[in-house]
């Protein structure tokens, strides 16, 4: 069966259904690699990151194995929970209508960014107060080595509480709505280690400082840069799990 072109509407959940046809359908057995990233990126004419997304919702779901310098692997029939009637409340399965984490992580770098900016402009002196007060929780979590996403919830929430806009505000808490799903819990297990926390810490630093001067520009562009590293570091670690 050779694979298809596929339409952008979820994309991610189009291309994890492809793969799992293939799978069924025998096309790949139970135990052998499944093709390179890019190669199934162009098969199927949409972006890496795309396929990425798919990939790990198939993980999630049992279907693959990501083997750490190797690749990607089929997982016996017996490994798989989804998707399926109780696909949405199985533990450990992505629901189909669960965000793309990458599509998720951009959308944030776009509109965070303006949310800084607002917070520099329109925040009170409490609201930055909450900000800072984040901040070192986070210090204090990873200090404890424990991974600082709560504190890092409430540093990000904490500036679009401050932006002056309840929509934007409520937006931000959308995306961290979704960044407690499977997809984004497996996806932090790729990336999310002392290193990329303690990087995390000096971008969010340098967030805090341009908003506490009320430079708009800078708080802009220290957000967009945080987000943007954040990717690259997904991205970093995804390539040496899998090689591809």
């Amino acid at each position: 069966m050779p694979l298809q072109a596929v339409e952008t509407s979820r994309l991610y959940r189009q291309i994890a259904e492809q793969l799992r046809g293939l799978i069924t359908g025998g096309e790949f057995a139970t135990g052998t690699r499944l093709p390179a990233e890019r190669d199934l990126a162009r098969q199927l004419g949409v972006s890496r990151p795309s396929v990425r997304e798919a990939l790990i919702a198939l993980e999630v779901e049992g279907w693959v194995e990501v083997r750490t310098g190797s690749g990607i692997y089929v997982q016996p029939a017996q490994q798989r929970n989804g998707p399926g009637p109780r696909a949405a409340s199985a533990p450990g399965t992505a629901a189909a209508g669960e965000w793309g984490p990458l599509q998720v992580m951009q959308a944030r770098e776009i509109v965070e960014g303006e949310i800084a900016a607002l917070a520099a402009r329109h925040a009170r002196k409490t609201q930055v107060a909450l900000m800072a007060s984040a901040l070192e929780q986070m210090r204090e979590e990873a200090g404890a080595g424990i991974e600082p996403r709560a504190g890092d919830e409430a540093f990000h929430t904490a500036i679009a509480q401050g932006c002056g806009n309840e929509v934007l505000a409520d937006t931000v808490r959308s995306y961290w709505s979704a960044r407690h799903g499977p997809l984004f819990t497996r996806l932090g297990d790729y990336f999310e280690n002392p290193a990329s926390w303690s990087a995390a810490l000096q971008e969010h630093a340098a967030v805090l400082e341009a908003i506490r001067s009320h430079d708009a520009n800078g708080a802009r562009a220290a957000m967009q840069q945080h987000l943007k590293k954040a990717i690259h570091r997904y991205s970093a670690s995804w390539r040496r799990a899998n090689q591809s």
